[in-house]
């Protein structure tokens, strides 16, 4: 599998919560309902972390399901804050598990592996997305074409207008 895709958009999503955190002006609080970037990069990790657990144990050989209901518990969130010790520790926790899924998915798994039906649920701001199998390999490259580009550019919302130049 390439993982080119994935390694990128980690990368732009890294450097979008850097500018974030390094900017020059004040970052507003987001808008009600939204989260701040400590929250969207916790979200990010406790994906990857259900990501990174459904890629190895299908090379366990086990079967799994992916369910990212956790993911969006505000509890959960701030504990996964705190464990991480802040913004710095979870961007260095989203560095790490990329580098573990691209690991594992570029020269690990075989093709029938990542073609592996794994029963998923996925919602987003209370509305279902998914409820059904899908290919292991989809879960990936969800991650690069979809997770983390939108998350990208909810970080960079969060500045102040023009701040992001």
């Amino acid at each position: 599998m390439d993982i080119t895709p994935l390694r990128d958009a980690s990368r732009a999503f890294l450097d979008a919560a850097a500018t974030v955190a390094d900017a020059d002006v004040p970052v507003p609080d987001p808008p009600a309902g939204e989260w701040d970037a400590d929250r969207i990069l916790a979200h990010v990790t406790l994906v990857n972390a259900a990501t990174l657990a459904a890629v190895s144990t299908v090379a366990a050989g086990a079967h799994t399901t992916f369910d990212n209901r956790v993911a969006l518990d505000a509890w959960t969130i701030d504990r996964a804050i705190g464990l991480a010790g802040g913004n710095a520790g979870l961007r260095e926790r989203v560095r790490h598990q990329t580098d573990a899924l691209c690991a594992l998915a570029g020269p690990v798994l075989s093709e029938a592996e990542l073609d592996t039906p794994v029963p998923a649920r996925l919602l987003s701001h209370d509305t279902l997305l998914l409820d059904g199998a899908v290919p292991l390999r989809d879960l990936i490259t969800g991650l690069a074409e979809v997770e983390l580009p939108g998350h990208t550019r909810q970080l960079l919302a969060l500045l102040p207008e023009g701040a992001a130049a």
